[in-house]
């Protein structure tokens, strides 16, 4: 295909292909490909395989399953660049969070279903979506795009790439490229593509308190015996001070953005209840992207329905920081230990254990590949993309970043802040679908044309 393509052409074929883009991703959908531990690992693995076969029916060569041991598969293909073409790595991944209470959604979580323009079902928009899109991009090329194209779709992002180091030593050598989209991030907002420059990385921990050798009477005991659970909450009430600001000493605070995030727009999107205060100071943007950020995951403590008098001797929680860009991941996890451990009120017993840690990046948007996208957003959009931060995290990023050197890494992806990921009635809006398969699609023709 000459690089003066037409675009025109691009649009026609996504058109003409769309139905079968979404039908496609109904079937993705309908798999619960759940990565998380004590779910079925075999519903990921039948996830896996669809994806591959979707991918190869799209005009994908080599495809085929990656595997490491005791790690659910990822998926490879790959079309050699013509001549003096760049290459491009296109990622994304095909595993899903858990359905959770089945009674919050409108709609079967499993099953695809369509309302006022918006496709209903986990993994819609995170990140089967993603799948969507890059398979649509071959299609319009018919297999023949005007550069070279590897796509690695990931079977563990929602367990934080948990073997992600073990694909790279394996597989690293098939995921060399030049540049890199990774679909798996939100729009600006309906109708308006976004060009993410940077995201928060994670410093998780369990902290566990204990106050007695066992558990007593509380009407014998209690008055001067503290039970964990008090204990827990006091300590936990610690991270945040009277403004909602994070409390924990030691964590990088990054540069404020340019752009402004409406108030009202936030409430809206985030389902905030009216009276409830929003936490912390400062520009909304800062908070959300360039920020550190705490929350509690959960507690294992006696549930309400369980609950008798007794004073309960330990309770623990899952505590998660999300780190701004520029924070060193052990300098973090050190603070957050210290801060733990130094707050227990009235001499209880304290340990904490960390968890999770990922790594913070600040993307440098500039470069061939940059300049591509801008140039077919603005074909297919109307417009070129926002450029915010992203308050999420991808461990993939900072891993290929080390991995290859000046790759340039773009990223964007067709959700938009309604889409409700991680939570119930998770969706895609499909105008915005189509959307970013014709912006992936130009994207390719574009980045021909000026290498």
């Amino acid at each position: 295909m000459p690089a003066d393509f037409n675009p025109g052409d691009l649009r026609l074929k996504i058109e003409s292909a769309f139905g079968e883009i979404r039908e496609g991703l109904e079937r993705l959908v309908s798999i619960p490909s759940v990565s998380a531990g004590g779910f079925d690992p075999d519903p990921v693995r039948d996830s896996a395989e669809a994806t591959a076969l979707w991918l190869k029916d799209s005009g994908l060569d080599d495809v085929r399953l990656l595997e490491v041991p005791g790690a659910h598969p990822a998926v490879f293909g790959s079309i050699s660049a013509p001549p003096g073409a760049p290459t491009i790595l296109l990622y994304a991944h095909h595993d899903v969070m858990p359905a959770g209470p089945i009674e919050l959604w409108d709609s079967r979580p499993f099953e695809a279903t369509e309302r006022n323009g918006r496709l209903f079902g986990r993994g819609t928009a995170d990140d089967k979506a993603g799948i969507a899109v890059h398979a649509a991009a071959l299609r319009a090329w018919e297999g023949r795009p005007p550069v070279g194209v590897t796509v690695f779709i990931e079977g563990e992002e929602e367990i934080a790439s948990a073997h992600l180091r073990e694909f790279l030593g394996q597989y690293g050598d098939l995921l060399s490229a030049d540049a890199v989209v990774l679909a798996d991030h939100s729009s600006w907002a309906v109708g308006h593509p976004a060009l993410v420059r940077s995201l928060r990385g994670i410093a998780d921990c369990t902290v566990e308190v204990r106050t007695l050798d066992h558990a007593v009477h509380s009407g014998s005991f209690g008055g001067p015996v503290p039970d964990a659970l008090t204990v827990l909450a006091r300590l936990i009430a610690t991270l945040h001070d009277d403004n909602g600001d994070v409390a924990v000493e030691g964590l990088y605070e990054g540069v404020p953005s340019g752009l402004e995030v409406k108030e009202a727009y936030l409430r809206r999107a985030a389902g905030v209840r009216p009276d409830i205060d929003l936490l912390g100071t400062g520009s909304l943007a800062h908070r959300l992207w360039t920020r550190p950020a705490i929350a509690v995951l959960g507690i294992d403590a006696p549930p309400v329905a369980n609950a008798v008098h007794k004073l309960i001797p330990m309770a623990r929680a899952k505590v998660s920081v999300r780190l701004a860009p520029g924070d060193d991941t052990q300098r973090a996890m050190d603070a957050l230990h210290r801060h733990l451990r130094g707050n227990a009120p009235w001499g209880a017993e304290v340990t904490v254990t960390s968890d999770m840690a990922v790594k913070p990046y600040t993307v440098q948007t500039s470069g061939p590949c940059f300049d591509a996208y801008r140039q077919a957003c603005l074909e297919a959009w109307g417009h070129e993309p926002v450029e915010p931060g992203a308050g999420g995290s991808l461990p993939f990023v900072a891993a290929l970043a080390d991995a290859f050197p000046g790759i340039e890494l773009l990223l964007t992806g067709p959700a938009d802040p309604a889409s409700n990921a991680h939570s119930e009635n998770e969706s895609v809006h499909l105008a915005d679908l189509e959307k970013s398969c014709l912006s992936e699609a130009l994207l390719l023709g574009y980045l021909a044309a000026q290498t």
